[in-house]
């Protein structure tokens, strides 16, 4: 391979950064007009002001694509050698959503491939891209996590629709040294299959397309037992970050920025509290895009580096929570990075009553 391995497998190091978010915006006040609540409940309970939403007709790979190009650009290549795409709302159940998204950003020929973890796909993502450059086979892995929960939340589900946003943000790693700036390391990723049913969309796979019959409302959208997920989230992203920064040899003092899947304020306030984190060096983003599944983590990390937040040199710790049961956690130095301070996508325009909405 490169010089790089010379001394051993080389780490995955990350060097661009982009995100995207749809022009759309579904703010609590729109939300209170079709659903029995108001802006205050909806921020009591979520921290949550607004969301972005795909138009009629866009899907996940339109905005994975943006994501992608930006990151490229960050990078300042226009070639790898892997797309990993880290999504729970492909474009189609067959085939994945990596190679058409690899095709449109004019790499047709790489490998391309689909990580389903939900919430957490983002760091399995990391780790696959890791081990892809670990192994050999790749130079550069552009991964991307990109969600349009929108499709699949019921849009007059009061418990889901108020949390849920789209979009997608996206990395490119490149093979390096594990001692150098933006490496990638010590990971934790966990499962727990028991508990399938308490993040789940019945309707769609083999199991209900087996059965006779036509699936209900209910089974053709998200549907989530929010306070056992909310029990599990933090005890498990607090678990799993414990277990990384012990590989590691960490303290949490050592921490400079957390950066947790952003599920809904609460979350992510009493996950930093688990682990004794100030609240303030935890980054959080979720205010204003909601929960954007796959994307949650790149885009905070986006919307910090955009701000000047993080500081080459910054030790920063990443945990997620998702259905599966799937849970992970690492940890990254922040390198330079070339960020432009800008919005995600295009111009955000409201979206009126009158407008198309997705069940």
């Amino acid at each position: 391979m490169s010089a790089v391995a010379a001394s051993g497998p080389p780490s995955a190091v990350l060097c661009g950064l982009g995100g995207w978010l749809p022009s759309r915006v579904v703010t609590n006040e729109h939300l209170a007009r079709r659903l029995d609540t108001d802006d205050a409940w909806i921020r009591t309970r979520t921290g949550i002001r607004q969301r972005h939403v795909v138009d009629p007709g866009q899907a996940t790979s339109d905005l994975a694509v943006e994501a992608g190009r930006r990151a490229l650009a960050s990078a300042g290549t226009g070639r790898v050698d892997a797309v990993v795409v880290a999504t729970s709302t492909p474009d189609h159940i067959c085939p994945a959503t990596a190679p058409a998204v690899a095709a449109r950003l004019g790499l047709a020929g790489v490998a391309a491939f689909d990580v389903s973890a939900v919430c957490t796909g983002f760091v399995y993502g990391l780790a696959s891209a890791a081990g892809l450059i670990a192994a050999g086979l790749a130079e550069r892995v552009l991964l991307i996590g990109a969600d349009t929960y929108s499709t699949i939340v019921d849009p007059l589900d009061r418990a889901n629709a108020i949390i849920f946003g789209d979009g997608a943000g996206a990395v490119v790693l490149r093979a390096g040294r594990v001692d150098e700036p933006g490496a990638v390391g010590h990971f934790d990723l966990g499962s727990d299959g028991d508990h399938t049913e308490m993040i789940t969309v019945a309707a769609g796979g083999s199991r209900q397309r087996s059965r006779p019959g036509e699936p209900s409302r209910r089974e053709r959208h998200f549907s989530m037992d929010g306070k056992a997920v909310y029990r599990h989230a933090v005890t498990r992203m607090a678990q799993s970050a414990r277990t990384t920064l012990s590989r590691a040899g960490w303290k949490i003092d050592d921490v400079d920025h957390f950066v947790p899947h952003q599920a809904n304020l609460r979350i992510l306030h009493s996950a930093a509290d688990d682990l004794g984190l100030p609240r303030d060096r935890c980054a959080m983003h979720v205010e204003d895009i909601g929960n954007t599944g796959a994307a949650s983590i790149p885009l905070a990390l986006a919307d910090a580096a955009g701000r000047g937040a993080l500081l080459p040199g910054d030790r920063l710790l990443l945990t997620a929570f998702g259905g599966g049961l799937t849970w992970g956690s690492c940890l990254l130095t922040w390198p330079e990075l070339a960020v432009p301070a800008h919005s995600f996508g295009q111009p955000a325009h409201s979206f009126d009553q009158g407008e198309h909405e997705t069940s």
